[in-house]
């Protein structure tokens, strides 16, 4: 139901981001699982704590009030962490908090955060305002929200790197739209770039046959041969058995001697593996211009 709403309102990759807003909000329970009651887009049900008693409605509800944030707080992807914790208080706070935020500091801080609180419960006459925490607390359940990504090329490593000991791959051949499993390194490498943002912003494409990734990488003029040392977040192309090629994983790091990648669909599952630069096994590269 998030994966629906959160493609129909145009924010797909931010998917894991609204189950963390939800974990965080109900742990999923309840019918107003987003707390969506008192948000701007509930126009169905009563503006009262957990006013909506339906649980379809309140995330679709939830969904439109984070793209909201995310837009208003000019969020460039889902690592792009200053501006998601922006959005995220502004989630949680409403009343400008975003547009304030920026013209005081230029963005989120715990110290303005905590400020805004105090602000708001003063000028209500309330005890408190929110959660002074908000963006903490949520990101708890986000996958990413552990690191504070540097830009570049080393953000889909570590996007990859979370996804080590998959097996099956529903995750990725599903989210591409498969309705059973295929054969899925490239959808889990396409999956890998579009939570990053990649995908919408055209660095590597959406492709789920590993020779039409080749072919579009070749189209751009970003295509390396096997002889090439790769670097961070290019992509590796396979060919296990000479007769074109068959797989495709994501270049972790490289020596100038071995290379490590992370591939999805090795034995059915997600995993680093090691190749030496220039191997039989390697078909070439495609390089996202990241």
């Amino acid at each position: 139901v998030i994966q629906k709403y959160c493609q129909q309102y145009g924010i797909s990759e931010y998917t894991e981001l609204v189950k963390a807003v939800m974990m965080q909000e109900s742990g999923g329970k309840g019918k107003d699982p987003m707390q969506s009651s008192e948000g701007p887009f509930n126009k169905k049900y009563s503006k009262q704590p957990n006013g909506i008693t339906d649980p379809d409605y309140s995330i679709s509800c939830g969904v439109q009030e984070v793209a909201s944030c995310l837009k208003q707080a000019k969020c460039k992807s889902p690592l792009d962490m200053s501006h998601i914790r922006l959005a995220l208080q502004g989630y949680n706070y409403g009343n400008g908090y975003i547009s304030w935020a920026v013209k005081r500091d230029g963005g989120y801080t715990v110290e303005n955060a905590s400020l805004f609180s105090d602000q708001q419960a003063k000028k209500h006459g309330w005890s408190s305002y929110g959660d002074k925490q908000y963006p903490a607390h949520v990101l708890r359940y986000y996958p990413y929200g552990s690191y504070n990504y540097g830009v570049g090329n080393g953000v889909i490593t570590k996007v990859a790197a979370q996804q080590i000991g998959n097996k099956g791959g529903k995750k990725f051949w599903s989210w591409y739209g498969f309705n059973g499993r295929v054969e899925w390194c490239a959808c889990f490498v396409s999956w890998c770039a579009d939570q990053c943002g990649y995908i919408k912003s055209g660095t590597i494409p959406k492709f789920a046959a590993v020779e039409s990734g080749i072919s579009w990488f070749k189209s751009k003029g970003q295509w390396q041969k096997k002889s090439y040392t790769p670097k961070p977040g290019d992509i590796i192309f396979f060919d296990w058995n000479g007769g074109g090629a068959d797989h495709v994983g994501i270049v972790e790091s490289c020596n100038g001697k071995a290379i490590t990648t992370i591939e999805g669909n090795s034995s059915d599952m997600c995993r680093r593996r090691t190749y030496t630069v220039g191997g039989s096994v390697i078909c070439g590269y495609g390089i996202p211009k990241y």
